[in-house]
């Protein structure tokens, strides 16, 4: 008698077959059947009527032509950039931010507006609206391709409340009512990331951290965290909080409990708008920033000298508590603060003073889009699942024939 399970074998083969040619494109670019043949061990007609197959699903398309200076021209395949789309969104206080990337990583368009919103429901329709733009300028000769959304916000979930918590600098933020309307405007497989963690991945693939295995990104603007990459991949923690260095118990004596408790004594203390109160109490007139206090100590003023030393002296006894426990290669500072000119270098010095032993200390050079960036880089696998599954040609489905 027939096994019902023979029938299943070919399809089984098809499907193998398809799936390690897509990955041997997407890992190499452009190239040619022979040279899939020679990397997969396939033969030449397999490899034909595999890619032929996956061209017809719109995963792959052709590339164009290799020449030859003997023998005939070799035709070159690719991935189908258009068959899935990255929307990673930064939420921020002041500003939100915006980006499509495509299946191949490239990014479509970017955009980015300050914020009006003084509730959590406005901000999630200023989201709304941003994406809808941005998406519409990627997509729009694309309408029905599979769209995976990111977005980079501040805080963590606390899977019991189903919320975000660790989230003070956005009013409402925290409220359960805030997540429901995300997914329920971005889709219910949208990611809610931590924007510090987005902005480490950002780091480890295009910034300082592509040179070593484990670095923390260190943000210092508005609000304060940290993203840790470890042997090349990020850590979390127990409970998601890993890197929550805004309740580190520094600078505790200029906080009052409550703020301890609600923003971390850090935070507190080493923010912005502490930098701001700092320039007040020290007699500095307003209108006042973060900003307009670094570039009047770099002026000379010695005012704002002081409390420009005052935040590096803060910001390295966190550094040092970082390089006891992490002991990282390189600590990369970003956020406005973070990346004000000189910050890094007055920083080092004061570290060195105190910390056990040295890492590299660096400005951040990717810039205000680096959360956005890191959530397409944190969103850009599970874009690849979910095409293949739309495709039907998700790894699970093939591991389960």
């Amino acid at each position: 008698m027939t096994s019902p399970n023979r029938g299943a074998r070919p399809q089984l083969i098809r499907t193998l077959n398809e799936q390690l040619l897509l990955d041997e494109v997407r890992r190499r670019g452009k190239t040619s059947r022979s040279e899939l043949a020679r990397a997969t061990g396939l033969s030449k007609p397999t490899v034909a009527l595999a890619l032929a197959s996956l061209e017809t699903a719109g995963l792959v398309q052709h590339a164009g032509m290799r020449t030859a200076t003997r023998g005939r021209a070799a035709a070159l395949y690719e991935i189908r950039s258009d068959a899935g789309f990255v929307l990673g969104l930064d939420v921020g206080r002041e500003y939100i931010r915006g980006a499509v990337a495509d299946l191949s990583g490239a990014v479509r368009t970017r955009d980015s507006r300050r914020s009006r919103a003084t509730t959590g429901r406005g901000r999630v329709r200023e989201l709304s609206r941003l994406a809808t733009e941005l998406l519409e300028r990627a997509t729009a000769r694309h309408p029905d391709v599979v769209v995976h959304t990111v977005i980079g916000s501040p805080g963590v979930l606390d899977p019991e409340r189903d919320a975000l918590r660790m989230a003070a600098n956005l009013p409402e933020w925290e409220r359960p009512s805030i997540l429901a309307s995300l997914r329920s405007t971005f889709g219910t497989g949208t990611v809610i990331e931590n924007d510090v963690d987005a902005a480490a991945v950002a780091e480890r693939d295009h910034g300082h951290g592509r040179d070593v295995s484990t670095f923390a990104f260190v943000s210092i603007g508005t609000g304060i965290g940290m993203g840790v990459v470890v042997d090349g991949r990020l850590h979390r923690g127990a409970h998601g909080v890993a890197g929550e260095i805004a309740y580190l118990p520094i600078g505790v004596e200029h906080v009052s409990p409550a703020e301890a408790r609600r923003r971390g004594a850090l935070e507190t203390a080493a923010a912005s708008a502490a930098v701001v109160r700092g320039a007040r109490s020290a007699g500095m007139r307003e209108p006042l920033s973060a900003r307009a206090v670094f570039e009047a100590a770099a002026e000379g003023d010695a005012r704002a000298q002081a409390v420009v030393a005052h935040e590096v002296e803060l910001v390295a006894k966190a550094l040092a508590t970082v390089v006891a426990v992490v002991d990282p290669e390189l600590i990369v500072l970003g956020g406005g603060i973070g990346r004000a000119p000189g910050f890094a270098e007055a920083v080092t010095r004061s570290l060195a003073q105190i910390a056990p032993v040295m890492p590299e200390v660096r400005a951040s050079a990717l810039g205000d889009d680096v959360v956005v960036d890191g959530c397409i880089a944190c969103g850009m696998e599970e874009l690849w699942q979910r095409v293949l599954a739309s495709r039907g040609l998700d790894r699970g489905t093939a591991a389960a024939v």
